[in-house]
């Protein structure tokens, strides 16, 4: 008991990765509070983060770092970090230019699924929120 005390009263940065050394990490505009992408971080993807304030994580079906912007430009310049209670989730308030998603869009997180009904409403809230998120996309 007094170990999670410590981790969740005290002042000491103590993160807990899960079983498979990963923790989610959720990157959020830090001029918009937007949420933008969630991802997973191990113990280096953590420590690059911190070392050179910019967002690196952990691809689980590709088993490496990645620095995110390596490929597209779009980097996370990082601002601030945050932890919850438990000290198993981080997130990362990052300041980011256009394009944060691998397909194009400013956010990750455009789907808003319906709870109440069937598949075909989903289909068509999930179609909603792309067109929606299309017409604000900025375009460089």
């Amino acid at each position: 008991m007094a170990a999670n005390k410590n981790i969740e009263e005290g002042s000491e940065f103590i993160p807990k990765f899960d079983a498979n050394g990963l923790m989610p990490a959720i990157a959020q505009d830090a001029k918009t509070s937007q949420i933008l992408m969630a991802a997973f971080m191990n113990r280096a993807a953590l420590d690059l983060t911190i070392q050179t304030g910019y967002a690196t994580y952990f691809s689980r079906s590709r088993q490496k770092l990645w620095k995110k912007g390596e490929e597209s430009g779009h980097f996370q310049k990082v601002e601030q970090i945050l932890v919850d209670c438990d000290q198993d989730c981080l997130i990362l308030k990052v300041a980011v230019d256009a394009g944060q998603c691998h397909t194009g869009y400013q956010s990750c997180v455009v789907i808003e699924p319906t709870l109440q009904a069937g598949p075909d409403v989903a289909v068509v809230k999930r179609q909603e929120a792309i067109d929606k998120a299309k017409e604000i996309a900025i375009v460089f």
